[in-house]
C-alpha cells in the first residue's frame, strides 16, 4: 500500500486530473467526437491516456528536482526527494507510463493526438523544469505544455488542428499566467530559497506582478467569448444564453480577484487568485459544453 501511495504522489493525481479534464472538455466540444459510437468508452480511454502522460511528466519533474524538493518543506516528503524511491525506479515508472499513455492515444484515437502528447511531455519535463532556475521565462515555456492538453483533446476528436482547438489552447495558455503567478506569490519564500525564478519581477511579489495578473485576466475575456462568435458554442437558445452568462460572470469573478491582489498586495489575496483560478477554468469549460446540449 505504501508503494502504491508513493506512485500516486509521483503522478500528482489532483494536478493530473485537472490537466486531463481540459483535454476531455476539448474532446467533447469537437464535432468529431460525435462520430465515436461508444462516446463514454472513448472518454475513459482519453482519461487513461492523459493521466499516464501527465503522470509521467510529473514523475520526471520530481526525479530531476529531487535535491531541490528535499530542501523545501512543501515537497520534502515526495517519494524520490525523501529517498523512499530511487532515481532509477522513478525513471522506469516515468518511461513506462509515458509510453503507455502515448500508445493509448495513438491506437484508440489518432497519432496526431499521441504526437502532441509526447511533445507536451518533452516540453514540460526537459524544457520547463530546468528553466525554472534560469529565468522567469520558464513560466512562458511551461504554459505551452500546460495548454497542449486542449489541443490533444481537440485532435483526438477531429484528427486536425482547426481554429477551435487553437482557441481552447489560447484560453488555457493565458489562464496559466495569473494562476501560476499567484502560486509563485504564495510560495515565494520556498521557491526563492532554492533558486526558482518564477515571478516576472526579480524583486519578487511586486505591483508589476499583480498588474500582470489583472492584464491577463482581462485578456481572457475575448478568448472565452471567441467560441460563441466562431460557431463552436451558441447563444441562440436558453442553454446558450445561460452558458454565455456563466462565462461572463466567471470572467468578472477572476478579474475582481486579480484587482484585489493589485490593491492589497498580500499573500491572502494571492491565495484567493490561486483558488479562484482553479474554480474559473472548469466553470468556463462546462459553460461552453452547456451551450451544445
Amino acid at each position: 500500500m505504501k508503494k502504491i501511495k508513493d506512485y500516486l504522489l509521483l503522478i500528482k493525481p489532483s494536478l493530473s486530473i485537472m490537466v486531463v479534464f481540459s483535454s476531455i472538455m476539448s474532446f467533447a466540444l469537437t464535432k468529431g467526437s460525435e462520430n465515436y459510437v461508444d462516446f463514454w468508452r472513448m472518454i475513459l480511454l482519453l482519461f487513461a491516456g492523459g493521466m499516464l502522460v501527465t503522470g509521467s511528466a510529473n514523475a520526471i519533474n520530481q526525479v530531476v528536482e529531487k535535491d531541490t524538493d528535499a530542501q523545501m518543506k512543501r515537497t520534502a516528503k515526495r517519494p524520490v526527494a525523501s529517498g523512499r524511491m530511487s532515481v532509477t525506479e522513478g525513471w522506469i515508472f516515468s518511461i513506462v507510463t509515458g509510453a503507455a499513455g502515448v500508445f493509448i492515444l495513438g491506437y484508440f484515437f489518432n497519432w496526431l493526438a499521441a504526437g502532441l502528447a509526447a511533445f507536451s511531455l518533452f516540453l514540460y519535463a526537459f524544457i520547463y523544469t530546468p528553466l525554472k532556475k534560469v529565468n522567469s521565462i520558464a513560466v512562458l515555456a511551461g504554459a505551452v505544455p500546460g495548454a497542449l492538453p486542449c489541443l490533444i483533446g481537440w485532435a483526438a476528436g477531429d484528427n486536425a488542428l482547426t481554429l477551435g482547438g487553437w482557441i481552447l489552447f489560447a484560453f488555457q495558455f493565458f489562464w496559466q499566467f495569473p494562476h501560476f503567478w499567484a502560486i509563485a506569490w504564495v510560495a515565494h519564500r520556498d521557491y526563492s530559497s532554492v533558486g526558482f525564478k518564477l515571478l516576472p519581477a526579480e524583486e519578487g511579489p511586486t505591483k508589476f506582478t499583480a498588474l500582470q495578473t489583472v492584464l491577463y485576466s482581462l485578456l481572457l475575456v475575448p478568448v472565452t467569448l471567441a467560441p460563441y462568435y466562431t460557431g463552436i458554442c451558441t447563444y441562440e437558445d436558453t442553454a446558450g444564453l445561460i452558458s454565455l452568462g456563466l462565462v461572463l460572470l466567471a470572467n468578472a469573478f477572476m478579474i475582481m480577484r486579480c484587482v484585489v491582489l493589485y490593491k492589497k498586495m498580500d499573500v491572502g489575496s494571492a491565495r484567493k487568485v490561486m483558488f479562484g483560478s482553479y474554480l474559473y477554468l472548469p466553470v468556463v469549460m462546462l459553460a461552453w459544453l452547456l451551450s451544445k446540449i
